[in-house]
Formats: C-alpha cells, sequence, structure tokens
C-alpha cells in the first residue's frame, strides 16, 4: 500500500494543477446541482419490523388523519378568570378558525366542542391538524400557526403552540461551531508554525467537508436522508478532515526540516502518515456503516452520511493536499534557526511526558485506570429516551405549550398512545369497545371511545397515561398494554396493535439498548483484527481495545452528568435534564471507535518502527513519543475544539453526541494513548510485540509506515536525477 500512496503522492505533486481542477471541478458540480434540485430531508424515524411502525403503517391507510402531523393551540386565561368568560372565550375561537384557514390544515378542533377544557376552566386545548408528513410542512405554515397565536396575546391571555409539527433535529451552524474551528485554526498554527502550513491544512479539510456535505444533501433527492445526517456529517468530517490533513502536513514539515527535497517529501508523506491516514478514515467508515445493521433507516442514514464525509476528508488528504504541497513548493521548509527547523526541540515535551509515565509503569497503569472508572461511573445510570416538546427550550413557544398541557391536563396528555383494533369480518368498533374495557389498568387516566376508520374493519382507542411520554412508568405501562392485547384480541377476534408517537419513541430506544451489546463486540473485534494486522503484535490490539471501551465509558460517564444529573448543565446550554437521546450510545461508539484507533495507529507505527530498527522496546517507546505526541495532541486538541463547538447548538440529537465525543476523545488521547499505552508497552518490554510464528505467516504485511520504501530508496534516488518540468 505505501507504494501506491508514494506514486499518488508524487503524481499530484507533479501534475498538481490537473488534481486542484479537478477537485475545484467536483465541488463546482456538486454545488451546481444542489443549486439546481435543492434538498429534500427527512424528520420522520421509521422503525421497521416494530408493532408501532406496523401500526402506522395500517393507520396510514385506514385512518390517514391520525398519522399526519398536529399542532396544538393552547390557551390560558388571566388569573382569576376562565375561558368560558365571553371576551376570552371569542378570542379562542376566533383563532381557532384562523387556524383552520391557515395553510396546510385539514382541520382545527374548537376545544369548547370537544371538551379539551382544563378541569378548573383556567386552560382550553384546540388541535390543529395536517394531513402530511412532516417533512413536507413548510415553515411558513408553522410561522403562520405561531402569528395566530401571536394575534389571541391580548389582556392577559396565554397562547402557544405546540404539537409533532416542531421537529427536534435539524442542521444548525453557530457561534459555538465558528470558534471550535477557531481554536483548530490557533492549534494548526502553533504546531505547525507557520501560517501557511495551516492554512493549506484547513483548506484541504473544508474542501473535503465541502464535498461530502453537498453530496448528502444531493443525495435527499433520491433517497431518504434524516434531518440530523448533515449535521453529523457536518461535525465528523470537519474533525477528521483537519486531522487527516494535519497527520500528513506535519511529516512532510518535519521531512522538510531534515533537509528532503520537496516532491520526495511530499510522497513520502502520503505513502507513510498517509497509509495510516487510510486505515483510520476506512475504520470510520466500517464503523458508521456497520450502524445499518442496528436495522433503524434513520440510524443507517447517518452513519452512511458522515461515512460519506469521512471518505472524503480521506480523498482530499491523500490526493488535493500533496497538490497544495506541490503549489507551496520550498515556502514551507522551515526557516534556518526556527523552532521547526531543530529537530531536537520539537517533541522534547512528548519526550519527558512518556518518561515520566514509563518510569513507575505499574504506578501509572493502575492510577489511569482508577480515573477512568471514575469517569466511567455515571454511565452505570444511563437512560434512554427520544427526545420531543418537553425538552426543548424553555423559551420556546412549543416548550411553554407542553408545560402548560402537563400542568392543566396531566403530565400523559403529551404522550398519548394509540390501540389500533383491527377485525377480520366483524364489527371493528365493538371489538375495540371489548379491548378497551380490557386495558383500564392504575397507570391510565382516560380511554375514549372507538373512532372508525375508512376500511370498515379498522378502530382506534385514544389512552392517556399518568405520566409524559419519556417517563419510566410510561414505558412500562406500554409494555404492560402490549402483554394483555394478544389476548384481548383474540378474545376479539381482531389483531390489536399499541402505537403512536410515544410507543414508537420507546421502541426506538429499546430497539437502539438492545443493539448496543452486539454492536460494540462487532466494534471491538475488528479493532482486534485491524490492530493485529498492522502491528503484528497480541498485546498491542488487546490493550487498544480495552483503552477504547474505557475511553466510551468515560465519553457516556460526562454525557449522563450533564444531560441527566444536571452537572454543569448551564454552561453547555442544557435547559432540561432528563433521559439521553436513544441513539447517542451508538452512534458515539462508531465515531469514537475509528478516531481511537487513528491516535492508536500513529503513535503506535511510530514505536514499532524504532523497535524494529533498534530492538529495544523501551527505548522505541520514548522515541515514538517524540516523534509523534505533538501532532497526536493538536489532532486530539482540534477534534475537541471541533465537537466541544456543536455542543452548543440547538439540535437536541446531536448535543449530546457533540459531548460525548468531546469527552472521549480527551480521555482516549490524553488518559489512554499518550499515558496508558506507553506505560503498558514499557511494562511489557519485547513481549508488547511477540507474535506467533505460525500466525505471522499467515497475516499479510500491511506496511503502514512504509518500510519497503526503504529498500527501493537507491534507485528512486538515480531516477531524482533525471529532469522532471512539473505543472505550473
Amino acid at each position: 500500500m505505501a507504494t501506491l500512496l508514494y506514486r499518488l503522492g508524487r503524481t499530484a505533486f507533479r501534475h498538481r494543477l490537473r488534481f486542484l481542477v479537478g477537485w475545484l471541478l467536483l465541488l463546482a458540480l456538486a454545488a451546481g446541482g444542489l443549486a439546481a434540485f435543492g434538498s429534500h430531508l427527512d424528520s420522520e424515524a421509521t422503525i421497521p419490523g416494530s408493532q408501532s411502525q406496523r401500526g402506522i403503517d395500517l393507520l396510514e391507510r385506514s385512518l390517514p388523519e391520525a398519522t399526519g402531523v398536529t399542532a396544538q393551540l393552547v390557551f390560558a386565561a388571566p388569573p382569576g378568570t376562565t375561558v368560558d368568560d365571553p371576551a376570552h372565550r371569542a378570542r379562542i375561537q376566533d383563532a381557532v378558525r384562523e387556524a383552520a384557514a391557515a395553510p396546510q390544515v385539514a382541520e382545527a378542533t374548537d376545544p369548547f366542542e370537544t371538551g379539551s377544557i382544563s378541569a378548573d376552566r383556567h386552560t382550553a386545548l384546540a388541535t390543529v391538524l395536517y394531513p402530511i408528513k412532516r417533512d413536507v410542512l413548510d415553515d411558513s405554515s408553522i410561522a403562520a400557526l405561531e402569528d395566530i397565536a401571536a394575534g389571541a396575546r391580548a389582556d392577559g391571555m396565554r397562547a402557544e403552540v405546540g404539537g409533532t409539527i416542531y421537529s427536534t433535529a435539524g442542521m444548525h451552524a453557530g457561534i459555538g461551531e465558528v470558534i471550535g474551528v477557531a481554536v483548530a485554526v490557533i492549534v494548526l498554527v502553533l504546531t505547525f508554525g507557520s501560517l501557511l502550513a495551516a492554512g493549506l491544512t484547513l483548506a484541504t479539510a473544508l474542501a473535503g467537508l465541502a464535498v461530502g456535505l453537498l453530496g448528502v444533501l444531493l443525495a435527499s433527492n433520491a433517497a431518504t436522508v434524516s434531518d440530523t445526517a448533515p449535521s453529523l456529517a457536518l461535525m465528523v468530517g470537519l474533525a477528521v478532515g483537519i486531522d487527516y490533513a494535519l497527520f500528513i502536513g506535519f511529516r512532510h514539515r518535519a521531512q522538510l526540516a531534515d533537509g528532503m527535497d520537496v516532491e520526495e517529501s511530499a510522497a513520502r508523506a502520503v505513502a507513510t502518515a498517509g497509509g495510516a491516514v487510510i486505515f483510520a478514515g476506512l475504520t470510520v467508515i466500517v464503523a458508521l456503516a456497520g450502524l445499518a445493521v442496528v436495522g433503524i433507516p434513520f440510524l443507517t442514514v447517518m452513519g452512511l452520511a458522515a461515512a460519506l464525509a469521512v471518505l472524503m476528508a480521506m480523498a482530499v488528504a491523500i490526493s488535493l493536499l500533496p497538490a497544495l504541497l506541490g503549489l507551496a513548493g520550498e515556502r514551507l521548509r522551515p526557516k534556518p534557526g526556527s523552532r521547526a527547523a531543530r529537530p531536537g526541540r520539537v517533541g522534547a515535551g512528548g519526550l519527558r511526558w512518556a518518561r515520566l509515565v514509563t518510569r513507575r509503569p505499574l504506578i501509572t497503569v493502575p492510577a489511569v485506570l482508577l480515573a477512568l472508572g471514575a469517569l466511567a461511573l455515571p454511565a452505570l445510570r444511563l437512560d434512554l429516551a427520544m427526545p420531543d416538546n418537553g425538552t426543548a427550550d424553555p423559551a420556546s413557544t412549543q416548550r411553554k405549550a407542553y408545560d402548560m398541557i402537563s400542568d392543566a391536563f396531566g403530565p400523559g396528555r403529551n404522550g398519548r398512545l394509540l390501540v389500533l383494533v383491527r377485525t377480520r369480518d366483524g364489527d371493528p368498533v365493538r371489538a375495540a369497545a371489548e379491548v378497551g374495557a380490557g386495558l383500564d389498568l392504575p397507570r391510565v387516566v382516560s380511554i375514549s371511545a372507538p373512532e372508525p376508520g375508512t376500511d370498515g374493519r379498522t378502530a382506534v382507542l385514544q389512552i392517556v397515561p399518568e405520566q409524559g411520554p419519556r417517563s419510566a412508568v410510561t414505558r412500562r405501562l406500554v409494555r404492560d398494554i402490549r402483554s394483555r392485547t394478544p389476548g384481548l384480541g383474540a378474545a376479539a377476534g381482531a389483531e390489536v396493535l399499541v402505537t403512536g408517537s410515544t410507543p414508537a419513541a420507546i421502541d426506538v430506544s429499546d430497539r437502539l439498548r438492545d443493539s448496543l451489546p452486539p454492536f460494540t463486540a462487532v466494534v471491538v473485534g475488528l479493532s482486534l483484527l485491524l490492530l493485529l494486522l498492522v502491528f503484528r503484535s497480541i498485546v498491542v490490539p488487546l490493550k487498544a481495545a480495552a483503552g477504547f471501551l474505557l475511553s466510551a465509558g468515560a465519553a457516556f460517564g460526562a454525557v449522563v452528568a450533564v444531560f441527566q444529573w444536571g452537572w454543569l448543565a448551564g454552561l453547555f446550554g442544557v435547559a432540561t435534564t432528563g433521559p439521553v437521546f436513544s441513539f447517542m450510545p451508538i452512534v458515539v461508539i462508531a465515531v469514537l471507535f475509528g478516531l481511537a484507533m487513528d491516535y492508536q495507529v500513529f503513535l503506535v507505527s511510530r514505536m514499532r518502527e524504532e523497535y524494529v530498527g533498534t530492538g529495544r522496546p523501551r527505548e522505541a517507546v520514548l522515541a515514538g513519543s517524540r516523534h509523534v505526541a505533538r501532532v497526536v495532541t493538536a489532532a486530539a486538541l482540534i477534534m475537541f475544539a471541533v465537537f466541544a463547538g456543536f455542543v452548543t447548538t440547538d439540535d437536541l440529537t446531536l448535543k449530546p453526541i457533540a459531548l460525548g465525543l468531546a469527552a472521549g476523545i480527551l480521555a482516549d488521547a490524553f488518559l489512554v494513548r499518550m499515558t496508558l499505552v506507553p506505560a503498558v508497552l514499557a511494562l511489557t518490554g519485547e513481549g508488547a510485540w511477540w507474535l506467533p510464528r505460525w500466525l505471522d505467516r499467515l497475516l499479510p504485511d500491511l506496511d503502514i509506515e512504509g518500510a519497503a520504501l526503504e529498500h527501493p530508496r537507491a534507485s528512486h534516488a538515480e531516477h531524482a536525477a533525471e529532469p522532471v518540468t512539473p505543472s505550473r
């Protein structure tokens, strides 16, 4: 592989203008395609094979209005009055009539006719029905409804809008993300000691990110792409794009400081550091694409979108970057007397740290394990649920409506359950009534009269639970109801399905919770296999897998502490504590796995290179740390800055993922890779690089660090004397 990458790097360097124009054309085509076709993002999460999804599919055919999005207009009379006061009643009914005539609305129910008035007659609830899915609901339609509510606020009357018209996800970029990129630029400048080198690295990363993100948005016209997918692709693509370009650019500049020819240095940097980039990138892609095994299309699309962004980051690093290095030429060579031109000074801090942690490894290893274990302790209390309006910003209208409904009608009114009864040949209304009579459970507040469908075989019951949709009590109630429905359905001669948004959210959380252990096992098994191939060692893969699990535990612990327990919640902009977004653990594991392997390869490959050359294990650990500690530290700080910037987003699905990745990166880079890894390798000595001979013969040689390039170097030097006319 190193030889192929060497040729690619040399070709890109020599034909730099062609490579640059090629990438610019690709970017222009993607941008032009988006301008021509736009994007079509979907906010719906389906769960194929689940009971709730089967019910939703049946409802779409027999009672379509039950599966469209709904809005809630909540009115609260001023203190000391009721909604029955003539002036208040008239204002509410006027607002409902305006809502019925609003864009895309099918029907608006009058709360005085439906009886949706609180027991104290202080609050009224009107339902606005949209016979469409959320992804085709125009933002202008939501704004029109909000304007109607604003018009009803007079003489102390409160009016807010809630319901499923609001999405908890979407692609956002704000000041936090800008600050994260700014910090990344500062780290790049300090690492390279050159504005030009930092600028080329950032330009490479942004080019790959732009192509990848535009590709995701374009794909939404041909396939269903969730509205969270571009945000995850943006976050992951930006972080790995900067890091991959950094690894290659840093290697190139270090070789220039040693006096290597510019063209040779660019080709060799792609062949060596680029090999590690390929390995790390493919690892992330495989892990992200592996999310498809969970069987939730929403999650599969998120993984594939982020995988595309990583693929583009990898592609620009090994093809566009060497072309840019060719354009920069000798200007990237460190000036004589500068810090970058003094190899003895570069990496001195990493060497001192490696000596410190390897001096007494029997103290270092337990200390790090205790620290990581303490960070991971909160993860034992991890509670998962899907976000809803109850987790929105307290200042938002949907959160105010949610709280008003909970206070006036009880929290269960925000999490109603639908029980679909489908008969074979009998009366569905009678069958639904029989089923409903058997569901009068302690935690049920009310059961509606059966509502018949349009097919003559279906009827729907609405159950209001005692607690809200994210409550553990409601989750137990759904399971209790489902345990009774088979018997009730058999007695009534009907199929009974518990469905609706609340059971669907519970089904998603259960599916993800059940999928997490096998997915983690697959990821860890993959890491063991890949690292066995790369390092030809038994100890190194086992240590890397254990370190990854510890980093993941620390990531989950940080999320639980902030999002569930409320520690530093104000600092991170977490307005509401409670269960964590269900997709967080499995997405964090997929992304963090690839990034952890990234640092593992760059750090340990240099140690192995030194060990193969000297045969002295402790000196190899120290020398490897001296060479790569600075760039691994910079890469970790950049990723942390990028992920931390996304913690400030309003996207409730992305926020905990960003925090988990930021915490996981810090733990993995500084506690695991920079501290635990050198200590364990020093403790195990030559045993760290032991591999049975029979296994050594079976395994292919991937040559990540480019050892094969050393042998033909003399012939390359002879050919280098031949005149070459590069593109200008």
